[in-house]
């Protein structure tokens, strides 16, 4: 058993989910990865190092039994979780009408199922324990849609994380149990080729793309602040403060 904290991080193979899960190697953390591949969990694990601290559970998150394997080879191998960080997501841009039915069956599995199931293992488990806290990363978009960038399916559940982070902060604030939730803007991950980051720097009024680093950064100070609750913190380079 272990004394360290011990964060439970999903999607954290590649992308916003690698930056978390090495930000909280770096401060000292467990970490317990999860990913669709286990190949990818591996590759991301040799990167990260921190073999001792890092355990990787591969396995769709959209399922329920993923959710409570992750959560038992945590609590197996570092004793309980601290921190559950809702990273996994897919982002699908198009104009509503045109979402198929595959589409919208990935964005409901992934974006909702994929907070739902893990959420769920992680306040029962974290009440009994009166201490956790659960961090989602959702969208800014969720906050402004944007012309721009018509998306209509991951507004409706992204925007529909940010509220709920509010109302299960509140539902389980008397455990002792914090929920809070980083909105990201567009990020430089591999996600956006090359070729289409001037245009995505325009999308917002600094001008440029945010960093993985970025996200994490903000996840450990939702994490490690005393009192903040119920808080959906955009980091997006102001793209959700206003016209502009």
């Amino acid at each position: 058993m272990s004394t360290r904290q011990t964060v439970i991080v999903t999607g954290a193979s590649s992308g916003l989910g690698f930056a978390i899960a090495k930000a909280f190697l770096d401060l000292g953390y467990n970490v317990v990865g999860n990913g669709r591949s286990q190949a990818r969990l591996d590759e991301a694990a040799a990167s990260l190092g921190h073999p001792d601290r890092f355990l990787s559970v591969a396995g769709d998150i959209a399922l329920r039994e993923t959710a409570e394997r992750l959560f038992d080879h945590a609590i197996e191998a570092f004793g309980q979780v601290d921190v559950l960080v809702n990273n996994a997501g897919i982002f699908i841009a198009k104009p509503f009408a045109e979402y198929t039915t595959d589409e919208i069956d990935t964005l409901i599995d992934t974006n909702l199922r994929g907070f739902i199931y893990p959420s769920q293992v992680a306040a029962r488990h974290m009440s009994a324990r009166k201490s956790g806290h659960i961090v989602n990363i959702t969208a800014s978009l969720g906050l402004q849609p944007d012309r721009n960038v018509p998306s209509a399916l991951p507004v409706l559940i992204k925007g529909g994380l940010n509220d709920v982070t509010r109302g299960l902060a509140i539902e389980l604030s008397p455990h002792n149990v914090k929920v809070s939730a980083v909105a990201p803007g567009i990020i430089e991950t591999p996600m956006h080729a090359p070729e289409t980051h001037g245009f995505l720097s325009g999308l917002n009024p600094m001008g440029r793309l945010g960093r993985p680093e970025d996200i994490a950064e903000a996840v450990v100070y939702l994490v490690t602040s005393k009192f903040t609750n119920g808080v959906v913190l955009p980091v997006d380079g102001g793209s959700s403060a206003g016209r502009w």
